[in-house]
């Protein structure tokens, strides 16, 4: 699952701590939350957290598995590629499972299906009209 992600992607994952994971409800009901999460080196998405077996995310997957994952920001003030403070994250499309993690505490594990990134990675760079006149997106 990691060759998903470009090294770019990967990278900028492994340096962020707080993504928002979307789940629906068994009556079709978006939620979204914010979350904190580390990324496996097998390029899984792991969530824990306290009460998790409790909460409406936990229920929701147990019910629906397809989820979608954001992790964004701002571009840095001396990005070399894009314009500085401009949108930048990885979004993840796919099922999560619900397993006992590190000391069986219940943990969300996010599998991808499909990856897209903005500002991250020039070698998936979207369309953009935010161009400035370096040629920087």
């Amino acid at each position: 699952m990691a060759e998903l992600f470009t090294e770019k992607e990967l990278a900028y994952l492994a340096g962020q701590r707080l993504g928002r994971l979307a789940t629906v409800d068994g009556e079709g009901r978006p939620h979204v939350v914010p979350v904190g999460y580390r990324l496996s080196e097998a390029g899984t998405i792991e969530i824990a957290g306290p009460n998790m077996a409790a909460s409406k995310k936990f229920k929701n997957i147990a019910a629906e598995p397809r989820v979608a994952f954001v992790v964004d920001d701002l571009t840095p003030p001396d990005e070399p590629v894009y314009r500085p403070d401009v949108g930048r994250g990885v979004e993840v499309l796919g099922r999560a499972s619900l397993c006992g993690g590190e000391g069986g505490r219940p943990t969300i594990s996010i599998s991808p299906e499909v990856v897209y990134s903005w500002h991250v990675d020039e070698a998936r760079r979207p369309i953009s009209v935010l161009a400035d006149r370096e040629g920087r997106l």
